[in-house]
């Protein structure tokens, strides 16, 4: 597994997957052609389907467009063998003659793949890839899941992940005060600052659960204007970890070491499902977004109340888990509805997956390698309709 550098992606939303990657990917072509006089870019499958509304194009053409001209080919019904968010880049010469063609694919996350490997991939810094293998390096070590990435990673990590923390705050404070509408047509009311002032007026036993989506709907909301935000473990998904952590914070006085300790782990969960299954909608469905985000915030949740390894294993399992078979089926192709509303669902579910743990003695059926497993494939039944295409769930009202 490559480092929580390449998880933690502190950017501009809305969409990991359909921004972020192919404006990474427009920024490389460019610094490999300068001296092209015109860029043509085809956008395939899922990319084409739902690409307008992420603002793929924009994406694209304001790194390009100042160079040479661009063109934006769509190709929603062609879906390229290795990944559903495939795309081409084709110089043009003073003739119009296309030259240098280059294939690359979004898979998530802000990430880019070539089909055989990753694009700007760091090295593999983990020498362990499985839930399984980590559990027994802790049991014979008696360290924590953090530590694990500390010894992989370097104590330097944790000045990244203070950064991440930051920005996470930052999109916190700035969407429970940020009113208005959401860019697009849907014309979607923000909703955190009416939720958070709400909650402050219920009773504690209340106030909890309120101030939890208050926080999601904030982060979730600044993403979908195309706020900056940090990819957790994608765009979509980015309100869970951040409404967790900053509840946890502010109304149980965690440290911020804790918090970041909290962050590590967290991050090694995701890490893990990015390197044994997929965190692309696109690929396998809003459970590889929402429910992997779950799974995150669990297990963070759980190491902060002092849960053992195996009690945040299952918490993560939990999250992940019953989120199964969820579908990436926006509305108009927009970050919105229902991706907001499932960032603050699914951060409460993380409360509710780490206090059943907690109650637990970590012992449970069902390993977390095991429903890796099963989200990829299940996510691989799906219909493509059903994966970020608008073709078919509520994307059809």
């Amino acid at each position: 597994m490559r480092s929580l550098r390449e998880l933690y992606r502190i950017g501009i939303g809305p969409s990991s997957s359909h921004t972020m990657g192919p404006q990474t990917a427009a920024q490389l072509y460019l610094q490999r052609h300068p001296e092209a006089r015109g860029f043509e870019v085809t956008l395939y499958g899922s990319l084409a389907a739902t690409g307008k509304g992420h603002m793929t194009d924009v994406a694209i053409e304001d790194v390009l467009q100042p160079a040479a001209p661009t063109r934006i080919l769509w190709e929603p019904q062609t879906f390229l063998p290795f990944h559903p968010n495939g795309m081409k880049y084709v110089c043009l010469d003073e003739a119009g003659k296309p030259y240098d063609p280059w294939t690359v694919y979004s898979v998530g996350g802000g990430a880019l793949s070539e089909g055989e490997g990753s694009v700007q991939g760091g090295p593999e810094l983990y020498d362990l890839n499985t839930m399984e293998e980590i559990i027994h390096w802790c049991q014979d070590s008696g360290c924590a899941f953090w530590e694990y990435v500390e010894q992989c990673e370097g104590p330097e990590i944790w000045d990244y992940l203070h950064e991440v923390w930051m920005v996470m705050c930052e999109a916190v404070e700035r969407g429970i005060d940020h009113e208005g509408v959401l860019p697009g047509p849907l014309g979607l009311q923000r909703k955190a600052p009416v939720y958070y002032t709400k909650a402050k007026g219920y009773k504690a036993n209340l106030q909890s659960d309120g101030l939890v989506y208050a926080y999601a709907l904030a982060v979730s909301e600044e993403n979908a204007s195309g706020g900056r935000i940090v990819t957790a473990p994608t765009c979509g998904s980015c309100g869970v970890i951040p409404a967790v952590l900053y509840h946890l914070s502010h109304n149980h006085t965690f440290s911020e070491q804790r918090i970041l300790h909290a962050l590590a782990t967290a991050g090694l969960i995701g890490n893990l499902v990015k390197h044994n299954a997929s965190i692309s909608g696109a690929d396998v469905g809003c459970q590889g977004e929402v429910g992997v985000a779950c799974a995150m915030a669990s297990a963070a949740a759980c190491q902060l109340f002092g849960g053992s390894v195996a009690q945040i294993e299952y918490a993560a399992e939990m999250g992940l888990e019953h989120h199964l078979g969820m579908t990436c089926d926006p509305v108009c192709g927009l970050v919105q509805i229902p991706c907001i509303e499932r960032n603050a669902f699914a951060a409460a579910r993380a409360l509710d997956a780490n206090f059943y743990a907690s109650m637990s003695d970590g012992q449970h059926r069902v390993s977390f390698d095991r429903i890796v497993r099963v989200m990829k494939q299940t996510g691989h039944d799906l219909p493509s309709l059903y994966k970020e295409t608008s073709e078919g769930g509520l994307a059809k009202i």
